[in-house]
């Protein structure tokens, strides 16, 4: 990671903040959930965060992203208010969703952040809808689509890649290979093994692998990606290489990891290795580092009593954005 290059001061500053954000979010999360105002299922993006923040960092506000079940990072990361977040995880009404969603399905159209998807691979199709209402509309925005390794399995990866191409569509496809889709690592499950991306080849889509630790690297990738898009030669492909420190769920005891892999990530942790370099290189200082930890930590708390104090949705709520 080569960040006195890529990044000024405040920049290193944002994203660091970013990133600690999310990861504080998701320890919160965890601890809510245990206590038993979170629930149903729960999936963290913990070891994840520098695919989301890096990502995000390239964004217009035109463009639109869509997600998968693992949505909270994304989420914060494209700007939504931690408090209506940790409010939708909570069921509450004043939550992003009206707390009808929970966590795999938060959403905020004002800010083109059009949901988490419960069903794996379901997304895709999505993105390449609201790619197609782009072009059609002679708009300039993109999309940006999260999936993860377990949807290049399902037939919606296989046609929306297929027509994203066809119809030259800007769309960002960001594959987020964690190496496991549930408990299964992906060398078992996908004849490419840890090369998805040659997969957009047989349909005409570049790609490349990234690895997704190194927020520079992504932001990079990803930057580069989007002004391709934008200009209309269609979409791109990229897979980033990650993985996630918890397991699939917080019902996953996660025994199918040998602790010698899970050993080995750690010492990849994007949060730490970001803040090592920035340290070094003096684009954060250790009293910015303690004030930002401090505000964080003032931010989740003020997110969980938003939370806890706020309402349930009405039971009338039922009958709000039916169609019939």
């Amino acid at each position: 990671m080569n960040v006195a290059t890529n990044l000024n001061k405040a920049e290193a500053a944002e994203h660091y903040t970013q990133m600690l954000l999310i990861r504080r979010f998701e320890e919160t999360c965890a601890q809510q959930y245990m206590q038993g105002n979170i629930r149903g299922f729960l999936h963290l993006y913990i070891g994840e965060e520098a695919i989301a923040v890096g990502s995000m960092a390239s964004l217009e506000p035109e463009d639109y992203v869509v997600s998968h079940y693992r949505d909270h990072g994304h989420a914060l990361a494209k700007g939504l208010d931690p408090k209506v977040v940790m409010a939708e995880l909570f069921g509450k009404s004043t939550g992003c969703s009206g707390g009808k969603g929970g966590s795999m399905h938060l959403f905020d159209v004002t800010r083109k952040f059009m949901g988490g998807y419960a069903i794996v691979g379901g997304q895709l199709p999505i993105a390449v809808g609201l790619a197609l209402a782009i072009k059609y509309e002679r708009g300039s925005g993109a999309v940006l689509c999260f999936f993860g390794d377990g949807a290049v399995n399902e037939g919606e990866f296989h046609e929306a890649l297929n027509l994203a191409s066809l119809w030259a569509l800007p769309v960002l496809f960001i594959l987020e290979n964690n190496l496991y889709g549930m408990g299964t690592h992906v060398d078992q499950t996908h004849a490419g093994g840890r090369d998805i991306y040659l997969a957009a080849e047989g349909y005409k889509i570049p790609a490349a692998q990234i690895d997704g630790m190194d927020l520079v690297a992504v932001k990079e990738a990803v930057g580069e990606a989007l002004t391709r898009v934008r200009s209309g030669s269609g979409p791109v492909f990229l897979e980033a290489m990650a993985y996630r420190f918890r397991g699939h769920s917080m019902s996953d005891p996660s025994t199918y990891r040998d602790r010698s892999e899970v050993e080995e990530w750690s010492l990849k942790d994007p949060i730490e290795l970001f803040k090592r370099v920035a340290l070094a290189q003096e684009l954060l200082t250790p009293d910015q580092i303690g004030s930002i930890e401090r505000e964080i930590a003032d931010s989740i708390e003020a997110a969980v009593r938003f939370a806890d104090e706020s309402p349930v949705p009405d039971p009338d709520a039922l009958y709000e954005n039916v169609y019939s």
